[in-house]
């Protein structure tokens, strides 16, 4: 699905953000959040999947990535983007979805949850940004000097973020799914936003949170790829046992970016976590 694309929008205080849902209206709610540098294209597998077995699914591309608006002073942290997320629940009238969230979409689902009153039928996290440390030394020291990055050539940015976006995935991307990824991060407006995004990374936003797992009360399952070299697969076994009644569900051979590794097995550990 190279032609993957999001036909609506909202605007919000952080910009104008694209979104998309397929399947039957009517359908149960199921509602897909894509992470970092990533976008809702993470998805173009998963998605159609579960809009063909019945379910609404809705995906968006958070401000500042994919085909949302990116503009220079944009706010895109981790703290906003769960604001925007429960703007959009009520925007979509989903009282209580299904939720599935990969790595830093992992703690906008946590935080629109846990801080801003977003309920959830159930909540299956993806890989996610969700306890301390995380970020790694590439991550730190492009936060710590994205204006020095920013400046570079840009064939030079965009065979940087080709390679970062490629160490994510442990069989390796199909060309076309790798352009998919780099696209909306080249040209003036997309490199910018790209070490915006990286600057505005603060382990903060899920250290206000981290205390507050235990307290979650909903069907919660973790799913980790073992092969994931930017989250190790220890930290998913010490998240699922943080939550009570929580399951770990290890991926095999996937890396980071299952949903793009090991698309037919996530489908099948997410459509079992709906039906269970």
């Amino acid at each position: 699905m190279s032609d993957w694309s999001l036909r609506e929008s909202l605007d919000t205080a952080a910009g104008t953000v694209r979104w998309d849902r397929l399947g039957d209206p009517g359908g149960e709610p199921v509602v897909l959040l894509h992470g970092t540098p990533f976008s809702s294209y993470v998805w173009h597998e998963i998605a159609p999947a579960l809009a063909a077995v019945g379910y609404s699914v809705h995906v968006w591309d958070m401000p500042g990535y994919g085909a949302s608006d990116m503009y220079p002073g944009q706010n895109v942290s981790l703290g906003v983007q769960g604001e925007v997320f429960t703007e959009l629940l009520a925007h979509w009238e989903l009282a209580e979805p299904s939720v599935v969230a990969h790595d830093f979409g992992g703690c906008v689902a946590l935080r629109a949850h846990l801080l801003h009153g977003a309920r959830y039928r159930r909540l299956a996290l993806v890989d996610p940004v969700a306890l301390e440390p995380w970020g790694s030394p590439f991550f730190r020291l492009v936060g710590e000097h994205s204006q020095v990055f920013e400046q570079l050539p840009p064939p030079l940015h965009e065979a940087l973020v080709r390679q970062y976006v490629t160490s994510a995935s442990h069989l390796g991307l199909r060309p076309a799914a790798l352009d998919a990824l780099v696209r909306p991060w080249t040209g003036e407006r997309g490199q910018g936003a790209f070490y915006r995004q990286i600057a505005q990374a603060d382990q903060r936003y899920t250290d206000e949170i981290q205390p507050l797992y235990p307290t979650l009360d909903l069907p919660v399952t973790v799913c980790w790829g073992t092969e994931d070299t930017w989250i190790p697969f220890a930290k998913g076994q010490e998240l699922a046992a943080m939550i009570p009644g929580a399951g770990l569900r290890p991926v095999p051979g996937a890396g980071h970016l299952v949903p793009l590794d090991a698309p037919a097995r996530l489908i099948s550990e997410v459509l079992a976590f709906l039906t269970a």
